[in-house]
């Protein structure tokens, strides 16, 4: 059994990228494992503001829901990010979980990561940059490793996801943890 995190950075509950997460928790919990789903936005998360303060006490001096959020993650097996392209790039509400985790970053050890993205297009590189996000994180982190990655292309409106190969994806990945 392995701990599971996932954290949902869309900024619409339900949304395409949110509802793929709810497929992996699908999968995952099936599979036998302990998994909690973070909707990002539905938390007080605050951004760096670069003070360094936490550098010698590992505590943000910004007091809000990302202290919780951050012990969730060093306490996890395996982390899903989740995100629908924006600009090429990932959600605010998620970048700025990934820059405070800044306040701990040398404990995180051997985690797995899994990676989700939807976008409205469906041109082959609509996804780098935002998957470049995603693995920035995992080269800070000392032993991650990427497990799996789920590109759902063409899906725009609420719902679209409903029905496409991407929700089968995602709960066999999750499945497979």
């Amino acid at each position: 059994m392995k701990k599971v995190l996932i954290l949902s950075g869309s900024p619409r509950k339900g949304g395409n990228s949110d509802t793929l997460c709810d497929e992996f928790m699908k999968g995952a919990i099936e599979a036998g494992n302990e998994v909690e789903k973070i909707f990002v936005a539905g938390k007080n998360i605050g951004y760096c503001k670069a003070c360094y303060a936490c550098k010698d006490t590992g505590v943000c001096v910004i007091k809000d829901d990302m202290a919780e959020v951050l012990q969730k993650m060093l306490d996890a097996d395996v982390i899903v990010l989740s995100s629908p392209v924006y600009f090429y790039s990932i959600s605010a509400q998620l970048k700025a979980v990934i820059d405070r985790t800044v306040a701990r970053w040398l404990e995180f050890r051997d985690k797995e990561f899994y990676y989700i993205m939807t976008a409205a297009e469906d041109e082959k590189h609509t996804m780098d940059c935002t998957l470049e996000c995603f693995r920035g994180l995992a080269a800070c982190l000392e032993g991650s490793k990427e497990m799996g990655v789920i590109y759902a292309k063409g899906v725009y409106e609420r719902g679209e996801i409903n029905g496409t190969k991407f929700m089968t994806e995602a709960y066999e990945m999750g499945k497979g943890v």
